[in-house]
């Protein structure tokens, strides 16, 4: 099959007049007598007509063994390891397909088609870029001589529909107590951090939590490469950072979108991810009339997320540790704790109040944490638990006492 489809290939390529910039449909009709002319010498069932077809025109006019797997909406990560290793994940499990490119260069080939399109540049000197796809997925690529096993691409792809609150309940994620709780924060103006690991549900879980936010407000999403599929508030703007250019300059980062968008009249800013010192731009506008932000990082629990932003407000501010506690316990309302359990499920591990800081530190009031019940489905081999109440209430009503939002004793 691998040589027919190479020898097709180049007959193919062969009969394409390049001087009339042929459409998709001139090549279509040039792969279909092709295909015609090879079933003249031997049978070729409808079934690999259509097979030969495809994989002609996505390797000539597409992506290649990639344009199937873009198309397919049940993969959900595509891990590319050179030219002959290909991942997917599907329904959380990984494995690896049986395709692969015809070369190196036609990998490149296909990378430089992906980065042309959404105005980015990759090369030898710029090995290293994060782009976002038409469909909204996002990529990463790394070129050698940093990657020494061939160019490397992983594709993290979102669906066309955001998913819903109610789809994370179905799902076991949280419950549909702890989904109107926080429904009724973001409603009431709780600034919210998400942490988590790799692969967690940040981005997703963000999502929903700003469909929360009510439509008669503006809002500004600052992303690396914009994912977030806001459908519930019109005046919404979206900002993405850009690489600097082969000169080394025009570089945007999520520091000056921050800073940018407080001049934009925010009710609520919403930042994708903090990795580095724009954190601390991030609590300043949280700490100054913008209350109701939203923003994800990554950490492996709620204790780990405060040392991470500590870490990233050092690297750019000479500032004293308390200095930056205290603007962290100001800042941040509520954290949520995403994770990812050995069952490959995502499901909320923690919510906790940030209460305040105290002789040095920042005060944590944990109100929710997800336990096992230790009765686990052996035939899908899922983990059962979930979030349980703490016993601590809320310290800090005002919130929703200033919104309006009843509560009661749900929390």
């Amino acid at each position: 099959m691998t040589a027919d489809l190479d020898n097709l290939k180049d007959v193919v390529r062969n009969r394409i007049d390049l001087t009339k910039d042929p459409t998709d449909e001139d090549i279509k009709d040039i792969i279909d007598e092709v295909i015609k002319e090879k079933s003249r010498e031997e049978y070729v069932s409808i079934t690999k007509r259509y097979e030969l077809g495809d994989k002609l025109f996505n390797s000539i006019r597409r992506l290649d063994v990639l344009q199937p797997l873009l198309e397919d909406k049940s993969v959900t990560e595509i891990m590319i390891n050179g030219k002959d290793d290909i991942f997917i994940e599907r329904k959380g499990r990984i494995k690896k397909i049986d395709g692969c490119f015809e070369s190196t260069v036609k990998l490149e080939d296909v990378i430089q088609q992906i980065v042309a399109k959404v105005n980015r540049i990759v090369n030898e000197s710029s090995p290293i870029v994060d782009a976002r796809l038409s469909d909204g997925s996002r990529i990463n690529i790394v070129l050698p001589p940093i990657a020494l096993n061939g160019p490397i691409v992983t594709i993290r792809k979102f669906p066309d529909k955001p998913i819903s609150i109610e789809e994370l309940i179905q799902w076991g994620s949280l419950s549909k107590e702890v989904a109107d709780i926080l429904d009724k924060m973001v409603k009431a103006r709780y600034n919210i951090f998400i942490c988590g690991g790799t692969g967690s549900g940040k981005t997703t879980f963000l999502n929903v939590l700003s469909n929360f936010i009510p439509r008669d407000e503006r809002i500004i999403t600052i992303e690396d490469s914009a994912e977030l599929q806001i459908r519930s508030v019109d005046n919404l703007v979206r900002l993405e950072t850009r690489n600097e250019n082969v000169q080394g300059k025009g570089k945007i980062s999520i520091r000056d979108l921050i800073k940018s968008s407080l001049r934009m009249r925010p009710d609520r800013i919403v930042v994708g991810e903090v990795r580095g010192e724009e954190a601390l731009d991030m609590l300043q506008a949280m700490n100054t009339g913008h209350d109701g932000s939203l923003s994800t990082g990554h950490a492996n629990s709620t204790k780990d997320m405060l040392s991470r932003l500590e870490t990233m407000i050092l690297t750019g501010a000479n500032m004293p540790l308390e200095a930056i506690r205290q603007q962290i316990a100001s800042a941040i309302d509520i954290m949520i704790h995403l994770g990812r359990l050995r069952d490959k499920s995502r499901r909320v591990l923690e919510i906790t109040e940030i209460k305040g800081y105290e002789k040095g530190n920042i005060i944590l009031n944990p109100l929710y944490e997800f336990h096992e019940s230790g009765k686990n489905n052996e035939s899908n081999s899922r983990v059962e638990g979930k979030l349980i109440r703490t016993g601590n209430k809320l310290i800090h009503r005002d919130k929703f006492i200033m919104a309006g939002v009843e509560v009661g004793e749900e929390i």
